[in-house]
């Protein structure tokens, strides 16, 4: 039995993921988005939260995946990364779970279209309901945080 590491789950479309939780600061629910010029599509613009300006991206188009409209389920999910916050979009965020480290595996070359390097891992949880684990750091890359941190100066 390995260490348990608690997670956060969401849903892009039929699939659910999953990210640690001592890397998720606070979920909030949607809220107007103030968009920056000449940033990548899936960039949907900044946001204030409680004084700080918070570069929010669509992981739907991060992914490739195909957008779709927000509704009251929809999600932005502040996560922290190598002194970074930025904001997730995401369709729904629906609970808080144990994961036995044990039960991550290796994830497949492109899962759901996702290419493996976004991906830290996949859960198995319970008998019938894997759980696709981010690989934060690599979800928000370097030359991507260079743009985002240009947003901010």
């Amino acid at each position: 039995m390995g260490e348990e590491v608690k997670v956060i789950v969401f849903a892009l479309g039929q699939e659910e993921y999953g990210v640690e939780v001592d890397k998720v600061r606070t979920i909030e629910r949607m809220q107007p988005l103030t968009r920056v010029p000449k940033t990548p599509a899936f960039i949907k613009g900044v946001i204030n939260l409680r004084g700080v300006v918070v570069p929010v991206i669509d992981l739907r188009g991060r992914f490739n995946l195909e957008e779709s409209e927000y509704t009251d389920n929809s999600r932005i999910i502040i996560v922290a990364v190598n002194d970074l916050e930025v904001g997730l979009i995401v369709d729904s965020a629906n609970d808080v779970i144990d994961v036995d480290s044990d039960g991550i595996d290796i994830p497949p070359e492109v899962v759901g279209g996702i290419r493996a390097k976004y991906l830290r891992g996949i859960a198995k949880i319970g008998d019938d309901r894997l759980l696709v684990l981010l690989n934060l750091e690599e979800v928000l890359n370097k030359s991507e945080i260079i743009q985002l941190e240009q947003l901010e100066d």
